[in-house]
């Protein structure tokens, strides 16, 4: 019997247990679903709604607000959920950088910024909004790369390039929104990031893009692990590292994109589960992958849900919760990773100084 390098637990074990987490994950993810279509400013019974719906009752309140309403807003918050932290664990493996997201970055804001040009120039066709997030979001990540590429891809160098080129994307989004203010009914909600008065046409276009972008990265997942491992070492093994990295960067865009077109700029999605994930299931992309599609998928539904009754009968939009939970942890992985690196630095400092010149 196989047994794991750094402990002697049996690897058929640890499968088990992988799948077992798996299953916990997608059972929270099922209860995450059921509560939001059952909660809300109004409580509502939802296998009494459901019932109505298939005896073909349209008529009912109900019916109505489970069909138009919590269906929608809760199918939007799975997609962009699962779609924003699989690409968060894309961008993360394909720039070497834990701190990097879609929104930490820009990627959120190209996406944005080019869905608001194409709802200006290009009104009432469904597909322009996804077609031009996506290219919004590879343009910033592109830029990002060539910036760190350049410059040397330290960790601070990829934020601080992010940062950069995601106050020029906002900037060009407001300079959209002042000539053209009526693109977006609710453009304060989609700069915000929510799912108020989304609809499945909404969504349409994008669903299916997101499912082929999933599948996507999980057939690049062993080849993501071998990225991982090192550019040189990588390389020594046979891997295309430049086309793998761009395929990984792609696949990221078109998830983030495709999320951003329909639930507006959510933040920190990207950051806090890829971390979640790999403290419970560990850094092996195939599994990763699929713990952040169902972990973030059920993250998104439970605070858009909370958003709805934590104030009701008012509402926040999501985007704001995101914002709250996700400064504070990435200050934490900030400081997190400047303690470990410390002691990494002293030492290096240390036997460079008893090496080198006297002292």
């Amino acid at each position: 019997m196989r047994t794991s390098p750094r402990s002697f637990i049996p690897v058929s074990i640890m499968k088990n247990k992988t799948w077992a987490k798996l299953l916990l994950a997608g059972a929270f993810t099922l209860l995450c679903t059921f509560l939001g279509l059952s909660l809300g400013s109004s409580s509502l019974p939802f296998f009494q709604s459901l019932g109505k719906l298939f005896g073909g009752d349209f008529s009912s309140p109900e019916a109505r607000i489970l069909l138009y309403v919590r269906l929608p807003r809760v199918c939007a918050s799975l997609l962009a959920g699962a779609a924003l932290a699989v690409s968060g664990v894309l961008i993360q493996a394909a720039l070497g950088n834990p701190l990097a997201a879609p929104n930490v970055i820009g990627v959120n804001a190209g996406a944005g910024f080019f869905t608001f040009l194409a709802m200006a120039f290009l009104p009432g066709l469904h597909w322009a909004a996804p077609l031009g997030a996506f290219l919004g979001a590879l343009l910033a990540t592109l830029i990002i790369y060539a910036v760190a590429a350049a410059a040397g891809a330290g960790k601070l160098t990829i934020i601080l390039a992010g940062v950069a080129v995601s106050s020029i994307f906002t900037a060009g989004i407001n300079t959209v929104k002042t000539f053209f203010p009526d693109t977006l009914y609710n453009g304060s909600t989609f700069l915000i990031g929510g799912f108020s008065g989304v609809s499945l046409g909404d969504i349409t276009p994008a669903w299916g893009l997101i499912l082929a972008a999933l599948l996507a990265a999980l057939l690049l997942a062993r080849q993501t692990d071998v990225l991982c491992l090192g550019e040189e070492t990588a390389r020594s093994l046979g891997l295309p590292v430049n086309e793998v990295r761009f395929g990984l960067i792609l696949t990221a865009c078109v998830l983030a994109g495709c999320a951003v077109s329909f639930s507006g700029l959510l933040s920190f999605v990207g950051l806090i589960v890829p971390h979640i994930a790999r403290k419970l299931f560990g850094t092996s992309h195939r599994v990763l992958c699929a713990a952040s599609c169902l972990l973030g998928a059920g993250f998104v539904t439970l605070c858009d849900l909370l958003s709805r009754v934590l104030f009701a009968p008012y509402e926040i939009p999501v985007g704001i919760l995101l914002s709250l939970i996700g400064g504070p942890f990435f200050l934490f992985l900030l400081l997190h990773s400047r303690k470990r690196s410390y002691p990494l630095q002293k030492r290096s400092a240390a036997s460079a100084g008893k090496g080198g010149e006297p002292q």
